[in-house]
């Protein structure tokens, strides 16, 4: 296992829409834990997204929120049952908005630290590429896209989706296809030994996004939800792939080769150019 802590990528100018989205996004989470649990439920209830609220938009009907709950039964011991936590009523601004409120929400410290380091790390690359106004539209158009993946993976979800996890997708995915070759710099953990390495972007965005798609098959092999919207990660990473050389050659941004660089050669000296091959 591997984690990245610097890059050799260098920037022209301050990637002050990265710093903005980490603050913006922290701020949000210090706030939103000061409220006491009943208000912190509401709030990850009416400003997380939840893929079945979109069948409200052609079928306007209260939508039952429930959750799993465990209780002793008379005759059957411990058991699990649904209770019922919320209705939400249908309404199209708030379902429209949900898609972007979710991304700046966040469950835990673990949580919303995973998201920045990876935003901190590789959004600025990204931004200097793009400039500061498209690269906004670029991470939150890459969030929402990344919950409609999540969406079609299963559309009667009432399981509340929040995090930046498909917006910071996109920007890895952004990177990968940009800056292939590039160095990273990682921390190796090899059980109880840790030690440094450089290794290409490719491999360690890759290397993730691999985890992604193994774990969400394993999900659907087993039938279950763990909690982490893995199918969000994949269609953002995707979504990054496919939409940042497009961004790239509107902005006029010089594009970048798809093969490793050439290794090192020895200084040689020819007479005249017809020597050179």
């Amino acid at each position: 296992m591997f984690f990245p802590f610097h890059d050799d990528n260098p920037t022209r100018r301050t990637p002050v829409v990265t710093y903005a989205l980490v603050g913006l996004n922290v701020a949000a989470f210090l706030w939103a834990s000061q409220l006491p649990p009943p208000k912190q439920q509401s709030l990850v209830l009416n400003r997380g997204f939840i893929p079945a609220r979109i069948a409200q938009l052609s079928d306007p009907k209260p939508l039952a929120i429930k959750e799993p709950v465990l209780v002793r039964h008379r005759f059957f011991g411990v058991v699990q049952q649904q209770r019922q936590v919320a209705v939400l009523q249908p309404n199209p601004p708030a379902i429209f908005l949900s898609l972007l409120t979710c991304m700046f929400l966040h469950a835990n410290w673990a949580h919303i630290l995973g998201n920045m380091w990876f935003l901190w790390l590789f959004g600025n690359n990204v931004e200097d590429r793009l400039g500061g106004a498209l690269y906004l539209l670029f991470y939150l158009g890459g969030g929402i896209l990344a919950s409609g993946f999540h969406w079609m993976h299963d559309p009667t979800s009432t399981a509340p989706v929040i995090g930046a996890s498909g917006a910071v997708a996109a920007i890895l995915g952004g990177y990968a296809i940009t800056w292939p070759w590039s160095r990273v710099h990682c921390l190796l953990f090899l059980f109880i030994f840790i030690t440094i390495i450089d290794v290409p972007a490719l491999l360690v965005l890759g290397t993730w996004f691999l985890f992604q798609v193994l774990e969400a098959r394993k999900a659907l092999g087993l039938g279950i939800d763990g909690g982490v919207a893995f199918w969000a990660h994949i269609g953002g990473f995707l979504v990054g792939l496919i939409l940042m050389p497009l961004l790239s050659a509107l902005v006029g941004a010089e594009p970048t080769r798809p093969h490793a660089p050439k290794p090192p050669q020895d200084d040689l000296f020819f007479p005249d150019d017809s020597q050179r091959q």
